[in-house]
């Protein structure tokens, strides 16, 4: 999976590659656990036991599924990125969520599985949060698409390995939200440019949702269904122009990173990063119970960091209170679009 994210940091892979090829890599994670386990039983919810019963034989469908994690894991990272200190920071916020998680049930029946993850996860966690230091704005290191695919395999590998698989997605709601909000532009129902970072308004230094624009008759009967329902719900912004080449629709690109820039406005990146962080620990944390004390406390302390930053001279000479006087990008903006995420 290294190697995945760095041949797309360079050859700028096709989204067809990044489905291809964490498919086939995750072929021998499934394989160890059909050697070794092979349950492939699950506990039924309780509204659908009067019709399937307690427990449900999903057979070849279970490996179905948990290949489908696998890619979904490796991607949702890499999706979900490209400002500073975002994607080292969700990967934090998730591991120390299954290192609690994990803690917790190491009195439960499956104590082996959840120790087995731990190996994992502690020097995961506190080899991301020496990363998070040098990646926090303005970063001086870069994780790119190679951190973001090997992070997502990790946590799929303790996810399916470590019997929690369906409690991993819980970690994983703002990657969720993200992945669905987003999928009309993945499946080129909508047009989707190669990056869809925020832009930075170099005046005031705030960063600003980024907008695609394309020709309105471009677009297919079901876009144009998709992208006037998403309207009307309030979840994209579209302006409609003419010009000598005709009409043209802009809307603003579907990532979770511009809806919260529509919802709050243009924001400091540093401010933003702490604003998604903040997300991931409530939703990703908050809807596990085990994890929920640890959830309010750690909400607790990025807001108060996200005040103090806020009032507080930067370290590096900028305050987030005075950076709408900001006249010059932060150096990462010079970078190419590669080196700060998809």
């Amino acid at each position: 999976m290294i190697f995945l994210g760095f041949a797309d940091d360079v050859l700028n892979l096709r989204w067809r590659h990044k489905l291809l090829l964490p498919t086939a890599a995750s072929l021998p994670l499934l394989m160890v656990y059909f050697t070794n386990f092979g349950n492939t039983t699950i506990v039924v919810p309780k509204p659908f036991r009067p019709l399937l019963g307690l427990h449900l034989d999903l057979g070849i469908l279970y490996y179905v599924y948990m290949g489908l994690l696998a890619v979904f894991c490796t991607n949702a990272i890499n999706i979900l990125a490209g400002i500073n200190g975002l994607e080292a920071g969700q990967s934090l916020v998730i591991s120390a969520s299954i290192i609690i998680f994990n803690l917790v049930e190491l009195e439960g029946d499956c104590r082996d599985d959840h120790v087995f993850s731990l190996y994992f996860m502690i020097p995961f966690f506190f080899t991301t949060l020496g990363l998070l230091y040098h990646n926090w704005y303005p970063s001086r290191v870069f994780v790119g698409d190679t951190f973001c695919y090997f992070a997502g395999m990790t946590f799929a590998v303790v996810g399916i390995l470590g019997h929690f698989s369906k409690t991993m997605l819980l970690f994983f709601m703002p990657q969720v939200f993200n992945f669905l909000y987003s999928l009309p532009q993945l499946l080129h129902i909508i047009p989707c440019p190669r990056h869809r970072v925020p832009r930075l308004n170099t005046k005031t230094g705030k960063l600003e949702m980024s907008y695609s624009k394309f020709k309105t008759k471009s677009l297919s009967f079901l876009g144009t269904f998709i992208l006037k329902i998403a309207e009307s719900l309030q979840l994209v912004t579209v302006h409609q122009s003419d010009d000598e080449d005709g009409a043209f629709t802009e809307c603003n690109n579907m990532t979770l990173i511009n809806l919260l820039l529509k919802v709050f406005g243009p924001m400091h990146e540093r401010n933003l990063t702490l604003l998604l962080l903040l997300l991931q620990v409530s939703l990703g944390m908050g809807l596990t119970p085990p994890c929920f004390p640890f959830s309010v406390a750690l909400t607790v302390v990025i807001f108060l960091c996200r005040s103090w930053a806020a009032l507080s001279p930067s370290p590096f000479g900028t305050s987030l209170s005075d950076s709408s006087t900001t006249s010059e990008p932060p150096d990462h903006c010079l970078l190419p679009h590669s080196l700060q995420g998809s």
